[in-house]
């Protein structure tokens, strides 16, 4: 697998994602954000969109993560939001945020170092951070991210899969470079 950062905001590339494949493929095809891809075999399976924080330059927001719909579940995604995270941190930036509206993704995001920091946007996605904000108790904040999803409308699926983080630690952060 090949990680590879496209370009910074605003001057991000337009890339043009199979909808069919990816969800919010129609998302990248702004060229006011930052993107990076992963690749296997010279075929992108993975790509996240980014842009800074409109008030503070110190913090990237990551928008739009997908992976192809035949491949999740393989770890792609966070590695490549480990890749853009080591990036950015190079770049300069002191802060990393997301907002994301599923369980899978909210593991996902664990799994690179982020933490949920209590937070909700407008839409009902949970914020997470990077670094880890800090929290006395990192298990009952990842507890009460997973409490948030767990009293929504869930699929079969989502619903197995909290059931199986029940009164479970915060993944470890995997290194993926």
């Amino acid at each position: 697998m090949e990680y590879e950062l496209l370009g910074w905001p605003p001057d991000g590339p337009k890339l043009r994602l199979d909808y069919k494949r990816f969800s919010y493929a129609g998302k990248f095809v702004m060229t006011n954000t930052g993107k990076a891809v992963a690749r296997a075999d010279d075929t992108i399976v993975a790509a996240v969109a980014f842009n800074e924080d409109r008030t503070d330059a110190g913090t990237l927001w990551l928008r739009y993560v997908t992976v192809d719909r035949e491949r999740r579940g393989e770890g792609i995604g966070p590695a490549l939001l480990s890749h853009v995270r080591d990036r950015a941190v190079e770049r300069g930036y002191d802060r990393l945020r997301i907002a994301v509206n599923n369980p899978f993704a909210y593991e996902a995001l664990y799994r690179t170092g982020f933490a949920y920091t209590g937070e909700q946007t407008g839409i009902a996605e949970l914020l997470l951070e990077y670094p880890t904000p800090t929290i006395e108790d990192a298990r009952a904040r990842y507890q009460a991210g997973l409490e948030q999803f767990r009293e929504r409308d869930l699929s079969d699926d989502e619903e197995r899969f909290l059931e199986s983080r029940a009164d479970s630690d915060p993944p470890t952060l995997e290194r993926t470079e």
